[in-house]
């Protein structure tokens, strides 16, 4: 896809770098903000409604939205919505059985999941650094997932599956959307998760209006998790080398927990700790071999 406009471009990078690592660490916040308020698959739906109007509103004023895109592409646009979709569903069900941090934490093996596919659907190599990385987080995994707790242990494998849909998802993006531009790219996926999660509700009989208490925290993350979590993504992917910006991301569960201990009051176990650092560990490893060998990024949480 081609690049987004970037009309912050003389932003400074450690400013750009606080906000990106401020709001990259809110998705699993908001999900758990939410849920005493609404049922999971119904905010899922809202968040992604909200980005969906917000995006298409930016598109229509800049005249930069375009249907051609969405009928000669729509097999691409119906596959990446239909794994978003189903990967953000997954997180919103999950922090009923686990804490937004340590559900950050277990997040990032998204990279180790990219890896695989890359290995395995892109016919790729890896380097001894990424083997290493590779082993060094599953062990972190499975330091944080083998527990007596069975609701731990359940939210661990919902996030973990998640973590592989959307990995899933960045591997079918990046060997079918180059060439789109990147404000149709963004809005017909965004639009196309928004349909499927509303499918999704409505086949289970889920379709409900929130209440008024969900709404201001629905817009907000709709506004912040999606529009401007990922509008920053980029314009930082632009503004710096992929090193840094690789690095950089892998901080953002350190946030979570921060976010996590004011609002919640909540920190992760020290078992979820322990094995959260060796998949960190892992991951950077993995995320700085792949650098050097100049592979493409790994593939990141996105609403």
């Amino acid at each position: 896809m081609t690049d987004p406009p970037v009309p912050l471009a003389r932003l400074p990078i450690v400013p750009l770098l606080a906000a990106l690592l401020a709001v990259d660490s809110l998705h699993f916040i908001f999900a758990r903000m939410l849920l005493p308020h609404v049922s999971p698959r119904i905010s899922a739906l809202v968040v992604l409604a909200v980005a969906t109007l917000e995006i298409g509103l930016f598109g229509l004023v800049t005249r930069r939205l375009h249907l051609r895109v969405l009928r000669e592409r729509l097999g691409f646009f119906l596959s990446v919505g239909l794994l978003v979709a189903f990967s953000t569903n997954i997180n919103y069900e999950a922090v009923a059985f686990i804490d937004p941090a340590s559900a950050t934490l277990l997040a990032q093996t998204g990279t180790l999941w990219g890896l695989g596919l890359g290995v395995f659907w892109l016919r790729e190599r890896l380097t001894p650094g990424q083997i290493a990385g590779a082993g060094l987080a599953i062990v972190g995994v499975f330091v944080m997932t083998y527990q007596a707790g069975d609701y731990l242990r359940l939210g661990s494998l919902l996030v973990l599956t998640s973590a592989f849909l959307y990995a899933l998802h960045a591997a079918v993006a990046k060997r079918g959307g180059s060439g789109i531009d990147f404000v149709d790219f963004f809005f017909f996926r965004v639009m196309m998760t928004t349909a499927f999660l509303a499918a999704f509700s409505a086949a289970r009989g889920g379709l409900a209006w929130p209440g008024a208490a969900a709404w201001p925290v629905l817009i907000l993350a709709g506004t912040t998790d999606v529009v401007i979590s990922r509008g920053l993504y980029y314009l930082a992917l632009r503004r710096m080398p992929l090193s840094l910006h690789t690095v950089a991301l892998t901080l953002s569960p350190i946030a979570t927990i921060l976010w996590a201990l004011a609002l919640f009051d909540t920190l992760p176990a020290p078992r979820q700790l322990a094995g959260g650092g060796l998949v960190l560990a892992g991951v950077l490893l993995i995320s700085l071999a792949r650098t050097r060998a100049q592979s493409p990024e790994p593939a990141r949480r996105s609403a």
